[in-house]
């Protein structure tokens, strides 16, 4: 997993008129808490933060004036709903060593039976705990072969060394669903086409 550095600045000022200016200068307002201390608030640059947050559960070594290093994980973003730009984000304080629970996205390689079954993610992610500095980034299932009826549970899935699952073993997270057959056409439709 990746460790990204990223500078950030301790912030004074707080509320929307305060937040807007701050996405205005194109920074991002983020709480960085954790371990029962203080929340501490921070201003992000948007640009690296947004292009850091393409990472699943990426670690951020946050350069923070007047305070040093601490490390982080996000743990929430708040986008705007259009435009799709970073508003706020939460960050979690962690510790290398340290354990941590995140959701970690669920990724099916591999083909289906023959028959044109469909693949279901009934979940998209699993709940997994793992050292906070080697997080990873996604947990693959293979599907090859995968037969109309069968379905995957959490517990199927083999996770990455120093990973264990939170999520509950038995909870399906891939089920494949027959393809459902195309119903003929009323035999009186076919009649009224004919005398057309």
């Amino acid at each position: 997993m990746s460790e990204v550095k990223i500078a950030a600045s301790l912030r004074s000022e707080f509320g929307k008129g305060a937040a807007r200016k701050i996405r205005r200068e194109g920074q991002v307002p983020g709480v960085l808490y954790g371990h029962g201390s203080d929340p501490v608030h921070l201003t992000l640059p948007g640009h690296e933060l947004t292009m850091a947050l393409r990472t699943p559960n990426v670690l951020l070594s946050l350069d923070i004036d007047g305070k040093g290093q601490e490390l982080a994980i996000p743990k929430a973003a708040q986008r705007d709903p259009l435009k799709g730009f970073l508003e706020h984000v939460d960050l979690l304080l962690v510790k290398r060593g340290e354990k941590v629970t995140v959701e970690v996205p669920v990724v099916a390689e591999g083909e289906l039976a023959a028959g044109g079954n469909l693949l279901e993610h009934v979940l998209n992610t699993l709940s997994v705990e793992a050292e906070a500095t080697h997080l990873p980034e996604a947990v693959t299932v293979s599907v090859e072969g995968l037969e109309a009826g069968a379905s995957v549970t959490a517990g199927d899935i083999t996770l990455p060394s120093g990973v264990s699952l939170v999520t509950e073993a038995d909870a399906v997270v891939l089920q494949v669903l027959a393809a459902q057959a195309e119903e003929p056409a009323a035999e009186g439709a076919a009649d009224e086409a004919a005398e057309a």
